[in-house]
């Protein structure tokens, strides 16, 4: 791939994505993959100003080895240095760049018991502190290939030719080819502009069907409203983009206001493992009941992860004809997946998705409606003929999706 086009991509993480304020830390979290990258991402956040750049590296098979070989009770500690390092985090409050590039079945034959009970026990320590930071820094997840994933994407291809087709379909869904920057700005504006309609019809519920058996209702927040693209830090004001790509408009639903069965159209990654053709119940706001033809018990490991894990976190509209589901990819990765087609998510919610959440605390945009969970695991429902309507406060409904894109 050409250095400059790379270089350009990297910029496009630190001044849109993150966007890196005069001597801020930042902290970037990669896989082995790319090294090579990631040094142009701490050139590009030095560049733009940061104080000090740290770079965590991270490897699934080490994980693998770690919830093998390691008791349940060592797995699911923080100990005190840990406890210490997030609370600098949350004082400090660096933006943090997530570079993806793992293997989509990295983590088969992990034990996902044991390590959803590990994850579980640190939760209890990491919430508190997690909460203490919500909305308050910015935060980006983009992508670079790694060889097993693009052997995945691009199967029957030498590695160095899947790799460098990974890297040609990240650059172009995630809009960084030529002037990304400029792109990206045009590209926030059409967004925003969606949200602005939907925002204004004082919808109380949205209702999906599809010819796949996708039945379906969720109940809205009256307080809540519809996101897209960038968002700002609470109290300082920051505009940043959390996901790149993205072309997703989004809310948090009511807690506990769901009714009905919906059928994935896209593999769902978790945890290293691919969770295939699954179908989820919903009754009186939570999960009664989910199938899979690969990888139940995953699935069924996640919704049981805590009180919140049974319920939805968000809504998000992406039309059929959008970049990534044109690109004709699967790509195995729910970063981008998850912007080819409408999608749900269970658990935690968005604070933010709550009007003028600033002048309330989490707690009560919690008792708004949104939901929390340890949890926030996406997962794709839309299809060629997917339809949605909107219910109105007036009970009037108005079409939101017909055919799979939007209806207007």
């Amino acid at each position: 791939m050409d250095a400059n086009v790379l270089r350009g991509y990297a910029e496009l993480i630190v001044r849109v994505g993150v966007n890196v304020r005069q001597g801020q830390d930042v902290v970037v979290c990669a896989e082995l993959d790319q090294p090579e990258f990631v040094e142009l991402i701490v050139e590009e956040c030095y560049k733009a100003g940061a104080a000090e750049v740290r770079v965590e590296w991270t490897h699934q098979p080490l994980r693998l080895k770690h919830v093998k070989y390691q008791t349940l009770e060592r797995l699911g500690e923080i100990k005190e240095w840990e406890r210490q390092k997030l609370l600098h985090r949350a004082e400090t409050l660096p933006a943090m760049i997530y570079l993806e590039s793992e293997d989509p079945n990295g983590l088969d034959g992990m034990d996902q018991e044991k390590w959803g009970k590990s994850v579980q026990m640190r939760w209890k320590v990491i919430k508190p502190i997690r909460d203490s930071m919500e909305n308050k820094y910015q935060w980006c997840i983009a992508a670079v290939p790694g060889k097993a994933w693009a052997r995945r994407v691009f199967p029957g291809l030498p590695d160095d030719e899947a790799m460098e087709k990974l890297w040609q379909a990240i650059l172009y869904t995630s809009r960084a080819e030529g002037d990304g920057i400029a792109a990206w700005r045009e590209h926030n504006a059409n967004l925003k502009r969606r949200c602005e309609y939907l925002n204004a019809l004082g919808l109380r519920s949205l209702h999906y069907s599809s010819s796949n058996g996708t039945d379906f209702t969720v109940g809205l927040i009256p307080e809540a409203q519809f996101m897209a693209g960038a968002e700002k830090t609470l109290g300082t004001g920051v505009e940043f983009n959390p996901n790149i790509p993205s072309e997703e408009v989004f809310t948090s639903p009511m807690k506990g206001k769901a009714e009905g069965i919906v059928y994935s159209t896209r593999p769902l990654s978790y945890r290293g493992v691919m969770i295939e053709n699954f179908s989820i119940r919903f009754e009186n706001g939570r999960v009664t009941e989910v199938h899979a033809e690969k990888n139940e018990d995953a699935l069924k490991t996640m919704v049981a992860m805590d009180e919140g894990a049974s319920m939805l976190g968000e809504c998000a509209l992406v039309p059929y004809d959008s970049p990534i589901r044109n690109s004709g990819i699967m790509f195995y990765n729910t970063l981008f997946d998850e912007n080819a087609a409408c999608h749900l998510a269970l658990g935690d919610g968005f604070a933010n998705c709550i009007r003028d959440y600033d002048k309330y605390t989490l707690e009560q945009c919690r008792d708004m409606g949104i939901n929390m969970s340890m949890i926030h695991e996406d997962f794709m429902i839309g299809s060629q003929d997917l339809d949605i309507v909107g219910i109105c406060e007036n009970g009037e409904e108005i079409p939101i999706f017909e055919k799979g894109n939007w209806a207007f």
